[in-house]
């Protein structure tokens, strides 16, 4: 049998488990092998009946002398037996299991894994695991290290153990490494087969965890593979039209800004400029902490762009984000008389003009419009974007076989290791550090039992400073899109706001609003005329008020920390003093840990690098965004296994004869989950 076998085709696999293994991604034989236990019950201390004490977990081998089923005065049924070995007899005691009646057979040798306690006063084997021994010299449920599998409704570890050491006699012919042996001595791995055992039925703790650094290293390797590939094919097979960066007229752009650019701002510049006078289209991330500036690096693309004559289109994931960075790219722009338009789902194309630069979310993909010649794609907020949608702009902008540039843009720093591992088909260039003169954010986490003195305290910086404050409704459900019940409870906060802040202006933004309404409400907070806006996260990023100087978030605990870090950076953006309050009523140790370094650090990449190693990624991008790389066996925090996995694969694409089973893998047959 190969890897590739559809699990259909296991013996008394049938279509009924078929159907439940599809649920745990298990649909060929090389999934279920790949399919490693989440942690192991150790039962490898066996025992003789007379030396066994209760509170101990011990495996007894013997012969089964009785079994019967006992009512209790509830109707219940308990299952008692007795079993012997050459020292004495023990009770055996199950509970609601009634058909151990028909499997466990008087006179025949068992093998018992389980705690002793006591029962009816009496010394007891309680809830065993159990197995009939017939001759047998190794067990698979008692007696050892027994793995324990991530189940689904009626798919026990017990079933899927048995399947798994079947799967592994079936396929051991066709197993082969394909990593060459001087590289797994150089990182000190076992070998892929014996990897493959050892993970599902380990002789030791240590056995164990070698293995899965084995089989992690592969999913990694693999993954690094299929980015640096694409990376190349991309370089190889796409044409890209060749700027000229005019160093001079870049010179004049950056000097026309207002502000001074910080060091990574011009690096990252540099580093685009530098991908925009090749021939093969730049492929490049430009990933920035909370108001690092962003969009002004793009906007120096833009210009580059526009100086050899021709277009940019810039996507964002919210109208919000679209009209900000509309009305930032008018602003920048204003005196070189480069055209800006923001394309909306209710434009005209009539309307649009000569345009140097599409601003727009998704209408800049279904609108009809004629990009005549574009040379640069800015795709901000790219994670939550599909795959697809991404492929149609590019497609769009495409011109007589010549690609785009395409440079992507996220405001959720991670991790530089990371990052090469998720964005491995890109080039990366880190905004990490923020402009001169912001101050930083207090933060401090309080209970709910502290809300009203703290509205108390909003009512008097209101007053004194006339500021502005955002009051964040806690996510209720992870969801791409807002669900009606986030907007009803934004709507009851709203109404219970309006009262305590009876004197003022209260404002409520949701994303169920119509864009014009919306508008409206955002209007209304920049003038200064709302003073305290009540919203959902959809606040999260795209709205940038100087004189919104206070952050409060109600029921923190329910949100990721760099989703918190991104609210949080709607304040701090002008020259007065800002704090954010986390309302959490949760009593967690491990809640307070993470909403405490919110406290502690104002860098949003040293608190990506908490969450990843407490939550994983899939909770710093929010659980369903499009096409995130999802680990099954390998952990984000283990960054050393991550390059050393990255440097095998750039190995292997340098070297591809030494490594010809590894790239012929790729197409063949995947040894580890997409």
């Amino acid at each position: 049998m190969k890897l590739d076998t559809p699990i259909l085709r296991l013996p008394s696999v049938g279509s009924v488990y078929a159907n439940r293994l599809r649920k745990l991604d298990i649909e060929t034989a090389e999934d279920l092998l790949l399919h490693v236990p989440s942690r192991y019950i150790d039962y490898r201390i066996k025992s003789a009946i007379s030396d066994t004490q209760p509170g101990e977990t011990v495996t007894i081998q013997g012969k089964i002398e009785s079994v019967k089923n006992i009512y209790t005065t509830h109707g219940k049924k308990i299952q008692m037996g007795e079993v012997s070995d050459k020292t004495g007899v023990l009770t055996v005691v199950w509970f609601n299991q009634p058909y151990l009646i028909r499997n466990v057979k008087k006179g025949m040798n068992y093998s018992f894994s389980g705690k002793i306690d006591w029962f009816d006063r009496k010394k007891a084997l309680v809830s065993p695991e159990y197995e009939p021994l017939d001759g047998k010299t190794q067990t698979l449920h008692t007696g050892r290290l027994v793995p324990v599998y991530p189940e689904t409704a009626r798919v026990s570890s017990k079933w899927l153990r048995g399947k798994v050491v079947l799967t592994l006699s079936l396929v051991e012919q066709w197993l082969d490494d394909f990593v060459p042996t001087d590289v797994l001595a150089r990182y000190s791995l076992i070998d892929f087969i014996k990897a493959l055992e050892s993970v599902h039925f380990p002789e030791t703790p240590e056995e164990a965890r070698e293995a899965k650094t084995r089989l992690a290293f592969n999913e990694l390797l693999f993954h690094h593979l299929r980015s640096l590939m694409r990376k190349k094919d991309w370089h190889q097979i796409m044409t890209a039209n060749r700027l000229i960066v005019d160093t001079d007229a870049m010179k004049e752009f950056i000097n026309s800004l207002a502000f001074d650019l910080t060091n990574s701002q011009i690096r990252s510049i540099n580093e685009i400029s530098e991908d925009l006078v090749k021939d093969s289209p730049m492929n490049r991330l430009l990933e920035g902490d909370v108001g690092s500036g962003k969009t002004v690096v793009a906007a120096a693309a833009a210009f580059a762009s526009f100086i050899n004559g021709y277009q940019t289109v810039f996507m964002a994931p919210t109208q919000i984000l679209a009209n900000q960075h509309f009305n930032t790219l008018h602003e920048i722009f204003d005196r070189f008389k480069v055209r800006v338009s923001l394309v909306t789902s209710s434009l005209v194309k009539k309307d649009l003009g000569k345009t140097d630069i599409f601003v727009g979310t998704h209408a800049l993909i279904h609108k009809k419009i004629d990009f005549e010649s574009v040379s640069l794609v800015v795709i901000d907020e790219q994670h939550r974007f599909g795959v697809e949608q991404r492929a149609h702009l590019i497609k769009k902008t495409e011109n007589k076989g010549t690609a785009p540039h395409i440079l992507t843009m996220t405001a959720t720093p991670i991790p530089r290791t990371a990052a090469l591992t998720i964005y491995g088909d890109l080039d990366l260039s880190t905004l990490d550090e923020l402009p001169k003169g912001r101050r930083p954010i207090t933060t401090w986490v309080i209970s709910p039992a502290k809300r009203d003195s703290g509205y108390e305290w909003i009512k008097d910086k209101i007053k004194k400073e006339n500021i502005q404050v955002y009051i964040i409704c806690p996510l209720i459900e992870e969801s791409e899109v807002e669900t009606m019940r986030q907007v009803k409870a934004a709507t009851v906060e709203y109404e219970k706001l309006k009262e305590i802040f009876s004197d003022m202006n209260v404002d409520l933004l949701h994303g169920r609003q119509s864009a014009k309404l919306k508008n409206e409400v955002l209007d209304s907070f920049k003038k200064g005329v709302t003073k305290v806006l009540v919203s959902t996260p959809v606040v999260e990023v795209g709205i940038d008020v100087a004189n919104a100087t206070i952050m409060v978030i109600e029921g923190a605990e329910r949100f990721g920390l760099a989703q918190l870090h991104q609210l949080r950076g709607r304040v701090g953006r002008g020259s007065i003093k800002s704090y954010c309050l986390l309302i959490t009523d949760s009593h967690s140790n491990v809640v307070f840990t993470r909403l405490k370094a919110l406290t502690k650090s104002m860098s949003g990449f040293e608190l990506a690098e908490l969450d990843l190693k407490m939550r994983g990624p899939g909770e710093i991008f929010g659980k369903k965004q499009h096409g995130f790389l999802d680990l099954k066996i390998a952990a984000w925090s283990d960054t050393d296994l991550i390059k050393k996995s990255r440097s095998v694969a750039e190995e292997a694409i340098e070297n591809p004869k030494k490594f010809s089973k590894l790239l012929n893998k790729i197409d063949s047959q995947n040894i580890v989950p997409n």
